[in-house]
Formats: structure tokens, C-alpha cells, sequence
């Protein structure tokens, strides 16, 4: 008979306020022991993971420390052994073959006149013949519109010379002037010089600027006291050329001077050593 009273008892202490109470504060303290646990672990990873930044940072200074970046340089003077010489000459006409007639005796004379120079056929070149219809707009006192009227044919040809003997076209080129005498009306622009053999002179800089490079980097690493390595990088800079004892900028993309006979041309490269 006692038995089941015993039973019941312990059934209502366990169903009792009392005891979940208990049973929240234990699940409370579990929750927090699981929070410390996580949050050890998030701590735990952060500072693996800040060891190999800095790791991978200080390997990489270490690295930088132990190469030297230089740029080698050179320049070399040269003279232009190409000339291209250009000019235009035209005539006016209300009559288009009138026009045209003259030009072509103006073209003869030109043609004569270089050859008395000396100038070979082969070297000049005519250009075919350009026309133009022009007109004259006329307008009132009040400047409007009365329409336009044809004022002639307006025909022009260009003339190209283009010789190694770059003395005798210079020397022409300031002598033209003798044409206007002749009643041609010839305009001619400065010439043009060149040189046919960049690609040797781009091979001799190139070979000048590595070895300039490589004396730096050897200088650099004699006065900090170690030796030099092997090359580790190189990148070609922009090829310039520029007039002679002249004050032309360098450009991003090259400089090409054609106006000046004497050129200088100028080439750099970037080189990295290794230090030993």
C-alpha cells in the first residue's frame, strides 16, 4: 500500500516547479558553454589566419629586398640618308580644258626644271589632277542669300620627290622660288628626312642600354655589399627619336622626327637582378 504513494511522490517531484527551474538554468549554462566554445574557435582561426598574412607579407618583402630594379639607357646621333620633298602647283580657268592645258605645261616645266637640277624621272612622282568647281555667294545689303554663281575651275597636281641624295633635294628645296619667276604657282613644303637603317640602330641602343642597365644594378649591389645575380625580368622601353641638340619631348608612344636631318635616337629598358 505504500508503494504506490512512493511512486507518486517521486512522480510529482519531478514534474514540479522546482525542477524546471532547474532544468532551464542548466540548459542556459549549456548554451552559454557551447557560445565560448564557438567563439574560441572563431578566435583560434582568426589568428591562423593573421599569422599567414603576415607570413606571406614578410616573404614577400623579403623577396622584394633581395632583387634590384634599374633602368639602363642610350642614345646615338645619326643623319638622315632619305629625303622626301613635296609640292602642288595649279591653275584657275573658266574653261576646263583651258585649265587643264596650262597645268600641264606648268607640269612640263617643273619636270624640265628638276631634271636642269639634276634630278632623276625616277625620283619624281606627279600626282593625278584635282578639280574643283568653286563658286562666289552672293548676298544683299541685308546679307541675305541671292544665291550663288560659278566663279571657274580650280585644278591642282601635287609633286613628290623622293631621293638618297639628300644634299641635292635640300639644296632644291630652298631654291624653288625660281618657279614663281617662271609665273608657275608652286608651293612647296619643308622637307622630310628619314633614315633606312633604324632597325641596326635599334639593335646597337638595345645592346648599349642592357649593358648600361646591368652597371647600374652592379654598382647598386657592390656599395650595399653583395654581389649580383642573374637577370630575373626585362621590358624594352619606347624607341625616340628626336631632333638633334634639339628641346623635343618624349612621347608615351615614340617620338619619329622628321623635320630635322640630324636625329638622335634613344632607347631604355627596365631590367631586375637577382642578388646573391
Amino acid at each position: 500500500m505504500q508503494c504506490p504513494l512512493m511512486i507518486q511522490e517521486v512522480s510529482g517531484f519531478e514534474t514540479g516547479p522546482y525542477t524546471k527551474n532547474v532544468n532551464k538554468t542548466l540548459i542556459f549554462k549549456f548554451k552559454e558553454e557551447i557560445m565560448r566554445y564557438i567563439t574560441a574557435i572563431i578566435i583560434g582561426v582568426a589568428f591562423v589566419v593573421g599569422l599567414f598574412i603576415l607570413g606571406r607579407a614578410y616573404k614577400s618583402r623579403s623577396t622584394a629586398m633581395e632583387t634590384i630594379k634599374v633602368t639602363g639607357s642610350a642614345e646615338k646621333n645619326f643623319i638622315s640618308d632619305l629625303i622626301v620633298w613635296k609640292g602642288f602647283f595649279s591653275r584657275k580657268s573658266m574653261d576646263l580644258k583651258s585649265a587643264y592645258a596650262q597645268l600641264k605645261q606648268d607640269e612640263n616645266v617643273i619636270r624640265n626644271y628638276l631634271s636642269g637640277k639634276g634630278i632623276k624621272d625616277t625620283n619624281v612622282v606627279f600626282s593625278s589632277v584635282n578639280i574643283i568647281k568653286e563658286y562666289n555667294y552672293k548676298t544683299d545689303q541685308n546679307g541675305r542669300s541671292l544665291g550663288q554663281e560659278f566663279s571657274g575651275y580650280n585644278l591642282t597636281q601635287n609633286v613628290r620627290i623622293e631621293s638618297s641624295d639628300v644634299d641635292k633635294i635640300d639644296k632644291i628645296s630652298r631654291e624653288a622660288t625660281e618657279l614663281i619667276e617662271q609665273g608657275i604657282e608652286f608651293t612647296s613644303s619643308a622637307p622630310l628626312f628619314y633614315y633606312t637603317k633604324l632597325t641596326d640602330i635599334k639593335m646597337d641602343l638595345l645592346a648599349k642600354a642592357s649593358a648600361d642597365g646591368k652597371q647600374r644594378a652592379e654598382i647598386i649591389a657592390k656599395n650595399a655589399g653583395s654581389s649580383l645575380g642573374k637577370l630575373k625580368n626585362a621590358s624594352l622601353g619606347v624607341f625616340q627619336i628626336t631632333g638633334e641638340n634639339t628641346d623635343e619631348d618624349y612621347s608615351y608612344g615614340g617620338t619619329f622626327n622628321t623635320s630635322s636631318r640630324n636625329k638622335t635616337g634613344s632607347i631604355t629598358i627596365r631590367m631586375e637582378f637577382a642578388v646573391d
